[in-house]
């Protein structure tokens, strides 16, 4: 097989040589598939039914696994039609491959993607980042359908300074069409153009695309435009700035895209003290509008302390299928380097993988070689002279810390664009992440919440509240007298709830949840479960508990809660439901309370039925107002006789009571 042994590491100005030593080795490989192919891969890969399904390799495939080295290299799987399905990298070839072959694997995609290999062939190489390296380029290559996908759909923003004797400074997403140094790349726009108008505010450069050089200043054909005349531009197409003086503008500006801005304020306070002690007001003025336009940014891009040393930050996020890396080069407290990647997972990829691979990518695009990186974890693989660095406090914590919300708040973007676009989409993936938060066999489609209500144990009531899909379904919403207890019992009240609901579902044939959830901790689980063994139906509706205080996730016959992501969807559901049980709950607790102090104050009058009391709250409104009522006035609505006993009861109750 092909052994490469011109990979070097990285060359004396830090640029790895595996990217440009890939295409070579790609065309090797290319020519070692073509070469090799001239067998019939079926007679090449050929196995029986049952090692296929068994994920067993045939003779052919067996005998090219024992021949493969245990050292660091790339390996690639082919199908019976001899197309690239998977290029892999390993520390040791012989035993990354042979792990595809010797089990049946948990992954459907795994196990599919052995049954297509047919042929395979492999590439040895120095180190684990140069297979890193070419593994990258592979991929890139054959674009392999099982592989991990880099989704890179959209350009991003880049402030350039051009080659010139005057030079221009403007924003760019195409890096191919001009010669100049570039700075960024940026995440947004806006933090592009934030940059770029600090730049324009600060110092008067030309926004003209004209080449300005000593020949054109001489044939003299240019007009002074606008820019000159509000004194936004010294007017180089005309020759009114030297070079040199234009040049020391461009020396300022490149050390804030450098994040340098201590230096220039420096400059600028020294500048604006120079022209004072020289009685130059206007011009000193003129420097302090500067100097602080310059103040007010670094104060609003520096993050942590401006010091001499660089950062370079990587943060991890991810939801189901998609993980996303954000990168960040810190210089002097600022952000100066920004880029998040999103990946596709296509296969069982772990964090720590695609973790490496981003840290190659960023390598590649920006030319760099890093020295001190601060990740959220270790990546799957050594970088040669490159130290890894998890921090828990400190300015390197903050840096994370910065680093994790960005790439958060980019995956909730993507998440909310996506959810735009196919709003079944995002159901979908709310109900994979209950299920994976709340450890489910199903996803929670059905979703019922129960919490009991009462005042020192009068008119004890229960909510029902379901969701279906994350969202209320209130036509589904019950209420529960609580029957068969007695004084303020939560736990007997729970389980007598529970029983009459499910009971009821059960005996008309209705669906049952897949996820029950009770307000309250342990002991309202506790007679939730009693319940769900009496009627049978324990271990086929799941049943968590959650406690208010700090929003603790219990589960049966677990004593140690589960604590959720603040800001993860599944607890703002479960928020949700737990918050319109209290309401509902409260509600219907209510109106029966005030249904009752009614009652006891008129239906217990002798001789007083329930038109009268009707008749009496409908035109009096309450129990206070028809016993401040003269009994004349109370006549004209029920009659003399009628009148007088309730004026006479209410009179004796006012009096009991005092």
């Amino acid at each position: 097989m092909i052994d490469d042994k011109n990979i070097n590491n990285f060359d004396e100005n830090g640029v790895s040589n595996a990217r440009r030593a890939g295409e070579s080795l790609l065309r090797e490989v290319s020519r070692e598939i073509n070469k090799e192919s001239e067998m019939p891969l079926e007679v090449q890969g050929k196995r029986t039914r049952a090692e296929i399904f068994e994920n067993r390799p045939g003779k052919y495939l067996r005998e090219k696994i024992l021949s493969l080295p245990d050292e660091p290299g790339v390996y690639m799987y082919l199908d019976r039609e001899g197309k690239v399905i998977y290029v892999g990298k390993a520390k040791r070839l012989k035993r990354r491959v042979s792990s595809y072959f010797n089990r049946h694997h948990d992954s459907t995609k795994t196990n599919l993607l052995v049954r297509n290999i047919v042929d395979l062939r492999f590439v040895v190489v120095p180190t684990e980042e140069d297979a890193l390296h070419l593994e990258d380029a592979t991929i890139k290559e054959y674009q392999p359908r099982y592989n991990i996908l880099l989704k890179d759909d959209k350009s991003y923003p880049w402030i350039v300074v051009t080659s010139e004797p005057y030079p221009r400074v403007f924003m760019t997403r195409d890096k191919g069409d001009v010669k100049g140094r570039f700075y960024g790349p940026y995440a947004n726009i806006s933090s592009a153009k934030a940059v770029l108008e600090l730049i324009r505010q600060v110092f008067p450069l030309r926004s003209c695309r004209h080449f300005i050089d000593g020949n054109f200043i001489a044939r003299g054909k240019a007009r002074l435009c606008l820019d000159y005349h509000i004194k936004k531009c010294d007017g180089a197409c005309r020759g009114l700035i030297s070079v040199e003086d234009y040049g020391a503008y461009i020396t300022q500006v490149r050390k804030i895209l450098n994040g340098d801005t201590g230096t220039l304020l420096r400059y600028l306070e020294g500048e604006m003290t120079r022209l004072s002690e020289q009685w130059k007001f206007e011009q000193a003025a003129e420097m302090k509008r500067r100097y602080d336009l310059v103040s007010r940014y670094q104060a609003k891009c520096t993050i942590v302390p401006p010091d001499e040393t660089e950062y370079d930050v990587f943060a991890f996020d991810e939801n189901g299928a998609s993980a996303y890396v954000a990168f960040m080069h810190i210089r002097h407290g600022a952000v100066v380097q920004s880029l998040t990647l999103e990946y596709r997972r296509r296969m069982e990829e772990t964090k720590e993988e695609i973790l490496s691979m981003a840290i190659g990518e960023i390598e590649r695009r920006f030319e760099s070689r890093f020295r001190e990186v601060i990740v959220p974890f270790e990546p799957d693989m050594p970088f040669e002279g490159v130290t890894f660095t998890i921090p828990v406090r400190g300015d390197k914590k903050k840096l994370l810390s910065v680093g994790q919300k960005n790439v958060t708040r980019y995956r909730l973007d993507k998440e909310k664009e996506a959810d735009k676009r196919d709003p079944e989409q995002a159901v979908s993936r709310l109900m994979q992440r209950m299920k994976s938060d709340f450890r489910l066999s199903e996803e929670p489609r059905h979703i019922e919440c129960f919490d009991n209500s009462n005042i020192q144990g009068t008119n004890p009531v229960a909510s029902c509240v379901v969701f279906r899909n994350g969202k209320p379904a209130r036509r589904d919403y019950r209420h529960f007298n609580i029957k068969t207890v007695v004084g303020a019992d939560d736990f007997a009240s729970m389980k007598e709830v529970l029983h009459r609901r499910y009971t009821r579902m059960m005996a008309e044939g209705e669906e049952l949840p897949q996820l029950v959830v009770v307000d309250g901790g342990k002991g309202q689980l506790s007679a939730a479960v009693e319940a769900f063994e009496e009627m049978g139906i324990r271990g086929k509706v799941a049943l968590v508990g959650i406690a208010k205080r700090l929003e603790e996730i219990y589960f049966p016959g677990d004593q140690i809660p589960l604590y959720i992501d603040k800001k993860s969807e599944s607890l703002r559901v479960v928020q949700a439901l737990r918050d319109e049980a209290h309401r509902f709950g409260i509600t219907h607790h209510r109106n029966r309370r005030s249904k009752g102090q009614i009652a006891s104050a008129l239906d217990g009058i002798k001789g007083v039925g329930p038109a009268t009391a009707k008749a009496l709250l409908k035109q009096f409104k309450s129990v206070k107002r028809i016993s401040e009522t003269p009994i004349d006035d109370l006549a004209a609505v029920v009659g003399p006789a009628k009148a007088r006993l309730v004026g006479e009861a209410l009179r004796r109750q006012k009096t009991e009571e005092q």
